[in-house]
C-alpha cells in the first residue's frame, strides 16, 4: 500500500469519526440532553482552589445535594457580586469538607453549611467516601492533572457525549438495571434528566424530568430505598451525635478564630419524606442544638411561608423556577446577619 492510499484511508477513516461523532451529539441534544460537566474530582478540586480568594469577595457553600439543586447561581449572581463557591457534594456528609476548611490556615472567610440531617449526623463510611476522595484529590493534584482539566473543561463545556456519569460504555451497562443476584448488588440509578451540573457545579433538574411523573416517581422510589436500609441499621447511640456535636463546635471555632463566619440553612424537602425526617431527627434536638452549640446563625425553610411549602418534584429538591425563589429569599436574610452584610454591600450596579 502506498503513500498516496494510506492518507486517503486515513481522511476517509476521519470523515467516519466525525460523522459518527456530530451524529451522536446532534441526536443527544434531539433528546434535550445538554452539555454536562462531570461532577468529579477534578471539578471539585478546581472549586475548591477558589475558596481561600479574597474573603469580601466570595462566600463558600458545603453541604449534600439539595444545596447544590436549591442555589442559584445565576439568582445569587444578579442579587450580589460576591462569588458563590458550591462544594456541596451529592450523598455525602458535609463534615469532612467542614474539618478540610478547618484545618487550612488560609480560610478566613464567609461559610454557609446546608444540613440534610441524614447526611449530616452520620458516620457511616459510604457517606465519608466522596468527600474523603475530593479532599485528597484537592491537596495532592499534580500540575498534569491541573492542565488536564482545563483541557476537559472546554470539551465538556460544548459537547453532551462526554458526560461521563450517564453516557460512557459502563453508565449505559448500569442504566439497563439488571437485578440484584446472590453475590451482587445493583445500587438503583437515577435517570439521566434528573441531575444536570453546571462549571459552578449547580445541579438543576431538566425541564423533561420535571414533566415526566414516571421519572420523578423513579427517584422516589430511590429515596424510599435508602431509607429502608438506614433503618434497618442499628441506630446511632447518643454519644455519637454528642461526638458529632463535638466536632462540628470544634471546627466552627476554628474557623472563627481567624476571623470567618459561619452560618447554617435548612434547605426544603416535601411530603413523606420531610415527614421522616422530622420524626427521625426532631428540630429541637438536632437543628436547634445546632445553632445554640455553635452560636451560629441559621435559615430553616419552614419559617419563612413564601418558601414554606414548596412541592419538590421528588420530595426532596427544588426544580429551577422554585430555586430562583428560595434564593432570593435566603440571600435576603443571610445578607441581614452579622458577617454577612457585605452581601449587600456588594450588590451590582444597575443603570
Amino acid at each position: 500500500m502506498n503513500e498516496k492510499t494510506l492518507f486517503k484511508s486515513a481522511v476517509l477513516s476521519l470523515i467516519i469519526v466525525l460523522v459518527a461523532v456530530v451524529s451522536y451529539e446532534i441526536y443527544l441534544r434531539g433528546q434535550g440532553i445538554p452539555a454536562d460537566y462531570d461532577d468529579n474530582s477534578p471539578l471539585w478540586a478546581n472549586t475548591r482552589a477558589k475558596a481561600c480568594d479574597d474573603a469580601d469577595k466570595t462566600i463558600v457553600f458545603i453541604g449534600s445535594s439539595r444545596i447544590k439543586f436549591d442555589l442559584d447561581i445565576p439568582t445569587w449572581n444578579a442579587l450580589t457580586r460576591v462569588i458563590p463557591v458550591q462544594l456541596a457534594m451529592v450523598g455525602s456528609c458535609p463534615r469532612p469538607a467542614l474539618e478540610d476548611l478547618a484545618n487550612d490556615p488560609t480560610f478566613k472567610g464567609k461559610l454557609v453549611i446546608d444540613v440534610t440531617e441524614r447526611l449530616f449526623f452520620t458516620n457511616a463510611p459510604p457517606n465519608q467516601e466522596t468527600p474523603n476522595k475530593n479532599i485528597k484529590y484537592f491537596h495532592e493534584r499534580t500540575p498534569a492533572q491541573r492542565a488536564s482539566f482545563e483541557i476537559s473543561k472546554v470539551l465538556e463545556s460544548q459537547l453532551s457525549f462526554l458526560d461521563q456519569g450517564n453516557l460512557s460504555l459502563n453508565a449505559r451497562l448500569d442504566a439497563l438495571e439488571l437485578e440484584s443476584r446472590p453475590g451482587v448488588f445493583m445500587m438503583p440509578i437515577f435517570p439521566m434528566y434528573f441531575d444536570r451540573t453546571t462549571y459552578e457545579r449547580q445541579s438543576y433538574m431538566t425541564a423533561t424530568f420535571v414533566a415526566d411523573t414516571q421519572q420523578q416517581n423513579k427517584v422516589k422510589a430511590i429515596w424510599a430505598f435508602f431509607g429502608k436500609g438506614a433503618k434497618m441499621a442499628p441506630p446511632p447511640k447518643q454519644s455519637e451525635y454528642d461526638a458529632i456535636f463535638k466536632s462540628v463546635v470544634l471546627n466552627v471555632n476554628k474557623i472563627k478564630a481567624r476571623g470567618g463566619t459561619v452560618a447554617f440553612v435548612r434547605t426544603p424537602s416535601s411530603g413523606p419524606y420531610y415527614q421522616e425526617e422530622s420524626m427521625g431527627f426532631p428540630r429541637d434536638k438536632f437543628w436547634d442544638r445546632l445553632l445554640k452549640e455553635t452560636n451560629c446563625a441559621g435559615f430553616y425553610f419552614k419559617d419563612y411561608p413564601a418558601i414554606a411549602n414548596f412541592e419538590c418534584p421528588e420530595f426532596s429538591h427544588l426544580k429551577r423556577p422554585d430555586a430562583v425563589i428560595f434564593t432570593k429569599h435566603f440571600f435576603e436574610y443571610l445578607s441581614q446577619q452579622k458577617g454577612f452584610t457585605y452581601l449587600q454591600s456588594n450588590k451590582p450596579q444597575t443603570n
